[in-house]
């Protein structure tokens, strides 16, 4: 059993001390939480590489193999509320590294899985691990670091999200092209672990700042911010993914890209999101309002014109980049709107931004799929475009948050 909180644990709530030890300490901390975030990322997504031998292995389709991420996804949605909930009383350092124990044995029954119902358990307790993570890990660097640093901290942690897409989905690619796509499970099962023991040596004891039970957290979505916040997270993350899926189709058809031209082009996408993520932090930490006003207009705007715009090759690096600039912000600018809208239940309200997200993932690459098969491949673009320009009038005409995060 997890050992349980101490009674006092409200009056333990700041446990930031500014001299140079607890600082160093606490960014430590905060970096162990930002590889926390790559890993439980880069283990979502590694199927996105792998599906093809993943699926001859397991004989199974391609398009089942596929469903490994939508299940991963889904159960992280449906799992970070309820055990955010459940496990309320306990340490959350200890809660972290159990997680992240959860995680590698899910990555490395994955890599073991004989079949395809093996495959699908495992990726079940990676979506545990993974929801888990995320909400516990994103509100702590307000625990960890200076008041004057949460924005910064706060940016360090969510760009292991950025960072993953990056550098951890390719290179599980490339290592499940050069040693089977199997290592690349176990490969993301031994980082889990180092993950783990980073976490168990650079947290500091972090008892919970108050317990909040499961009829709580969604008690919170009474409150006019958080479901401004929510309602923002849901047109974001399923526009972008609606499109995101599907670009490289319409990168090929626009502007008649090859394969390596679109791998250069999306890798421009990625750096560019890395910087998004930090303008955003520091932007969202004076005025979120303000900062996802600028995401929605420019996203929205960005993804309508990439099947009109995207045919030269310039025009369509251009575009990629300042896509990827927009969207790099989405996941702190949204997540310090939700902190500053429920600073006495900042788990709660995480909890509930990683259902949304995550559900918003699956809807918006299962619509985009079906709009490709019904319309065309610029379908989704425009639906994209739209569904963000939507973020821009919710956020606009919403309740903001009144406090800080």
């Amino acid at each position: 059993m997890f050992p349980r909180a101490p009674p006092d644990c409200l009056g333990n709530m700041t446990l930031v001390d500014e001299t140079p030890v607890q600082a160093r300490r606490g960014w430590a901390g905060t970096a162990a939480l930002a590889a926390a975030t790559f890993t439980v990322v880069t283990s979502e997504m590694l199927p996105v590489g792998l599906l093809t031998p993943m699926s001859d292995s397991l004989r199974t389709t391609e398009g089942m193999a596929g469903l490994t991420l939508t299940i991963t996804g889904l159960v992280a949605a449906v799992s970070a509320p309820l055990l955010t909930a459940l496990l309320r009383a306990y340490d959350r350092r200890t809660v972290l590294c159990a997680l992240m124990g959860v995680l590698a044995l899910g990555n490395a029954a994955a890599a073991w899985s004989p079949d395809f119902a093996v495959m699908v358990a495992a990726r079940v307790l990676v979506g545990i691990g993974m929801g888990g993570v995320w909400a516990i890990a994103a509100p702590l660097p307000a625990r960890l670091v200076p008041a004057k640093s949460v924005a910064s901290a706060t940016s360090l942690v969510f760009s292991g999200i950025a960072v993953a897409s990056v550098l951890g989905v390719p290179a599980g690619t490339y290592l499940g092209a050069l040693l089977g796509w199997r290592a690349a499970f176990l490969v993301a099962a031994a980082l889990a672990v180092l993950v783990l023991l980073a976490l168990a040596f650079l947290l500091p004891v972090s008892p919970p700042e108050r317990s909040v039970p499961l009829t709580g957290v969604f008690r919170l979505l009474g409150d006019a911010p958080v479901r401004t916040g929510l309602l923002v997270v849901a047109f974001l993350v399923t526009g972008h993914f609606a499109a995101y899926t599907y670009v490289r189709p319409v990168l090929e058809d626009v502007s008649g890209a090859g394969a390596a031209t679109i791998g250069t082009l999306l890798l421009v996408y990625g750096l560019a999101g890395v910087a998004g993520n930090f303008a955003a932090g520091a932007g969202a930490n004076r005025s979120p309002r303000r900062t996802l006003q600028l995401i929605s207009l420019v996203l929205g705007l960005t993804v309508l014109v990439i099947p009109a715009a995207a045919g030269p090759l310039l025009a369509a690096a251009v575009l990629m980049a300042v896509w990827g600039l927009a969207y790099g912000g989405v996941s702190v600018g949204t997540q310090t709107w939700l902190l500053a809208a429920s600073p006495d239940a900042r788990e709660g309200a995480s909890s509930l931004f990683v259902a949304a997200f995550n559900t918003a993932i699956a809807l918006g690459a299962l619509t985009g799929g079906l709009l490709t098969d019904t319309i065309g491949i610029t379908a989704p673009m425009w639906l994209g475009g739209a569904l963000a320009l939507g973020a821009l009038l919710t956020v606009t005409a919403g309740r903001a948050p009144s406090g800080r995060p």
